[in-house]
């Protein structure tokens, strides 16, 4: 069952948990979870009313504001949870970890996907805000009162406004050496290119 593994989550994450029954009753972040997934079957059924609805009253209970259009994976633990904000378009993957003040926004500038992705086992820190419809990739950590605005590899621990990256894989990374998603594909990309042009140069070749 589903509620049962979350509980079982909320157990491991939490060392002031002394039981499951009292996770079940008095954790608004749990509670938070149960409305949205409630209103998420409402809105993919289109009931759209009935969904921002109970969102709302899950908002007015919790403290805790989950668009229910937004897609979350399994066994997610929202600690604390006054203050969190997750939009509509944000993703959420398995295992993740939200504290108090968390916001999974946009920018403003953009249409369409306008709020982040999570990969599965992130952990986004008090405070902190993740703005844009980018990834961040799986086991990553986000420090509190950080905000972040570009994309996030793998394994990485992001601190600091803007957000940058000081942990990659378990080592301490300097200015110079931080991974730059964006260049990463775009010399992915290039590599790409260059063995196509060799292929057609052989095929030219040939004939």
């Amino acid at each position: 069952m589903r509620l049962f593994e979350t509980i079982r989550a909320y157990q491991k994450n939490d060392p002031a948990a002394r039981s499951m029954l009292e996770i079940f009753l008095l954790y608004n972040g749990l509670h938070a979870t149960i409305y949205y997934r409630i209103a998420h079957w409402f809105y993919k059924h289109h009931c759209q009313f009935i969904a921002r609805m109970l969102s709302q009253l899950g908002k007015w209970q919790t403290g805790v504001e989950i668009h229910p259009a937004a897609t979350i994976g399994r066994r997610l633990v929202i600690d604390h949870g006054t203050g969190i904000v997750i939009g509509a378009t944000a993703e959420i993957g398995d295992d993740c970890l939200l504290y108090q003040g968390v916001t999974l926004g946009g920018t403003g500038k953009d249409t369409g996907k306008r709020h982040p992705t999570l990969g599965n086992n992130v952990m986004v820190g008090s405070g902190a805000k993740v703005l844009g419809p980018f990834k961040v990739g799986d086991n990553s950590r986000i420090a509190a009162n950080s905000v972040v605005l570009r994309e996030v590899p793998p394994n990485c621990t992001v601190v600091g406004v803007p957000g940058r990256i000081v942990r990659y894989n378990g080592e301490k990374l300097d200015q110079i050496h931080t991974p730059d998603p964006i260049a990463d594909r775009i010399g992915e990309l290039e590599k790409r290119i260059a063995e196509l042009e060799k292929l057609l140069q052989e095929k030219e070749t040939l004939q």
